[in-house]
């Protein structure tokens, strides 16, 4: 692809998402939305030669006039989108939140980003929205009292406390919601932060060692008691980061596949009364489970009963205040900027208070907040052409399956059976989430936030034991991303990803499909990636493959695999091929198949040069504006740990250099760095 409490309230914080260009502090909020065309000469480097370096030539102009923001990690054609779709949310969330004939959704949008911009009475509050539940941590005395204590954490308050749970789909019947245990509790963005041994990890712990014991100073302990608490802290991070498994191994959805009685949970982490943590969740009936990460529960086991209490209650009161600290007055707030943002990513101020409360609503009210911005921007005429668009690609990865020559015919039988099983979700759900119990306040953020998030934590909860609502998003609308989830077997494309310069009405249909055709393409083949090919067309982790094929399979995207770790992303290190074949291999075998949809659905027209592009050069040049991007040295090393995507010049230079008709579009020679002597060919 292009829950829970702590998410909603790290969400506001600022440390991943898109934003805004330089000098945005000066913006107002938008009218209506700017139009870009899909694809600008302006944007390119015509003194670069195609066929040496095709990212530079087709996205060189853009990089050198779209310096990254200040406020920003990194920037990309998506952030611009990104940046002018949060504008004009932020026009919508202003509208209402003055306005006085209001419906239910607005005045909840509204009132949640009035509060969130009341930053002079959030400054005047402090700590004290979070001090009764450090109060309640501080009053623990014994091991069992904070044992005991955690399932309320969990359910009633804020954090991310040693571990993770909630409610997912069973992976061996995807019809059906069970409960999940997962692995969690760590501060660091991966497990490998924890275990890597160079220089630069070692001064990332430290740093992390001096923001814990920062934010716990912040909360009132003295220098001396915060730094002892801090290096406790990391101990036990440490520890159960250890136990985690790799986001490579991740990529095995059999890795995370463990379903047992909660008794054989119990036996893995029995200082945890499991039935009483269900009951606190409000799910008292559960009986079984997908425990992911096993080895990461005796982990814990050990970690609960042989740690210090005092270092225990250490721990839950730093997850807690880092939790918060986006909700809090400034202090915490910018204190945990400057190290998941500032240091780990290299962003040089804070974005502008508008944008991480837009941000926060749409988190938290997506589907309120989703409604207004599909009336205003999303036209029908836009969701007809992209349904036949995403028709059309399909049946040109049909065609693609039935000549393969590394498949046998019993596989490509299944293959097809799940390509046509597969959902299209275009634009926006078919029916709106339900808001109407979550009471919102114009003059209580916290109080909003605590409340959103015990809304969200009781549906998600609520899915235990019924069957699966196909027709939900992951994604709301506004967001400018796309995804394919393997479960539900859909494609999903809010409206947000469907608007110039990704997908332009206005233009002709070649860079459509070079850009949202390619990516189209590209989420279509994640359900044969190699991760995505291990769920069956119900959406069941099934071997639907004959092991001749898998093995075929396995040698097809080795060559890609071999290709990519050779890119260097940031310094000396190289890409994690393993990491991201899969996104390797959707771009590879999604650029193709939209390729030739677009071949086939214009076979009857008469097709002229635009601007001296023939139409083929459009297509790929429109392919390869998508992926415009500038970013941070620092944003590039977490990257490289992790993140599963290439960088943007490795996802289109990496990508033409296997396909044949790119060099016949632009004439390229064998010998020149964008033609390969052997090309990779998954799909």
């Amino acid at each position: 692809m292009r829950s829970g409490m702590k998410g909603l309230l790290l969400a506001v914080a600022g440390i991943t998402g898109l934003g805004v260009a330089q000098g945005q502090t000066e913006l107002k909020p938008l009218e209506a939305m700017p139009y870009s065309p899909s694809l600008s000469v302006a944007d390119m480097d015509k003194s670069v030669d195609p066929c040496t370096d095709f990212y530079q030539y087709s996205c060189g102009g853009w990089m050198k006039n779209n310096p990254i923001p200040a406020d920003q990690a990194g920037w990309s054609v998506y952030g611009k989108l990104a940046q002018d779709n949060m504008q004009f949310l932020w026009g919508i969330l202003v509208d209402a939140s003055k306005a006085t004939n209001r419906n239910a959704n607005q005045q909840k949008i509204g009132d949640y980003y009035s509060a969130c911009m009341d930053e002079d009475a959030i400054n005047k509050r402090g700590l004290a929205p979070l001090k009764p539940t450090l109060a309640k941590i501080d009053v623990l005395k014994t091991r069992q009292q904070l044992i005991a204590y955690i399932p309320t954490l969990h359910h009633q308050e804020i954090g991310n406390f040693f571990f993770g749970s909630g409610s997912g789909q069973d992976l061996g019947d995807s019809s059906q919601v069970i409960a999940f245990v997962t692995a969690g509790g760590l501060g660091l963005p991966d497990r490998d932060y924890y275990t890597k041994t160079d220089a630069k990890s070692e001064e990332t712990r430290k740093k992390y060692v001096a923001y814990i014991a920062q934010q716990l100073t912040l909360a009132g302990e003295s220098k001396a008691a915060a730094e002892a608490d801090a290096a406790a802290i990391m101990k036990i991070e440490t520890a159960l980061a250890k136990s985690q498994l790799t986001r490579v191994e991740r990529r095995d959805p059999y890795k995370e596949f463990h379903k047992m009685p909660v008794a054989e949970l119990a036996k893995l982490t029995p200082a945890i009364d499991w039935n009483r943590y269900f009951t606190a969740q409000n799910v008292p009936g559960v009986t079984s489970l997908n425990v992911n990460q096993p080895e990461f529960q005796k982990a814990l086991q050990t970690e609960l009963t042989t740690e210090p209490v005092e270092a225990l209650k250490a721990y839950l009161r730093f997850h807690a205040i880092t939790a918060a600290a986006p909700s809090l007055s400034h202090d915490f707030e910018l204190a945990q900027f400057d190290f998941y943002s500032k240091y780990l990513r290299g962003v040089q101020q804070q974005q502008p208070r508008w944008k991480r409360c837009t941000r926060q609503v749409d988190n938290v009210l997506g589907e309120a907040l989703g409604q207004e911005f599909v009336r205003r921007t999303f036209a029908p005429d836009t969701k007809a052409r992209t349904v036949k668009m995403t028709d059309e690609i399909e049946e040109a990865m049909a065609g693609e399956i039935k000549t393969l020559s590394w498949m046998s015919d019993a596989t490509k039988t299944r293959a097809l059976e799940k390509l046509h099983m597969v959902r299209n979700k275009i634009g926006y759900p078919d029916k709106w989430r339900d808001y109407s119990k979550l009471e919102v306040k114009p003059d209580d953020y916290f109080g909003d936030v605590l409340r959103a998030g015990l809304f969200e934590d009781a549906r998600q909860w609520a899915k235990v034991g019924k069957p699966v609502d196909k027709d939900e998003w992951d994604m709301t609308p506004p967001t400018v991303n796309a995804y394919y989830n393997p479960q539900m077997n859909d494609i999903n494309f809010p409206a947000g990803v469907l608007q110039p310069p990704l997908y332009d009405a206005k233009s002709d249909d070649a860079p459509n499909y070079g850009n949202t055709g390619s990516t189209i393409g590209h989420e279509l083949t994640h359900a044969f990636d190699d991760e995505g090919r291990q769920f069956d067309g119900a959406g069941n982790l099934k071997d639907w493959w004959t092991k001749e094929d898998a093995e075929g399979f396995e040698k097809q995207i080795n060559c890609l695999r071999d290709q990519f770790a050779t890119y260097t992303i940031v310094d000396d290190i190289k890409i994690n091929s393993k990491l991201t074949s899969g996104e390797d291999v959707a771009d590879l075998g999604g650029t193709l198949i939209a390729y030739i949809a677009w071949q086939k659905a214009t076979q009857t027209q008469r097709l002229a040069p635009v601007e001296g592009f023939t139409p083929d050069q459009r297509f790929f040049i429109g392919f390869a504006q998508w992926a415009c991007e500038n970013q941070r040295p620092e944003n590039l090393r977490v990257s490289a740990i992790t993140n599963p995507h290439s960088p943007g010049y490795a996802r289109i230079n990496g990508i033409v250099t296997n396909i044949p008709q790119f060099a016949t579009a632009f004439g390229c020679k064998k010998g020149q760095p964008m033609v390969k002597e052997t090309v990779c060919k998954v799909w």
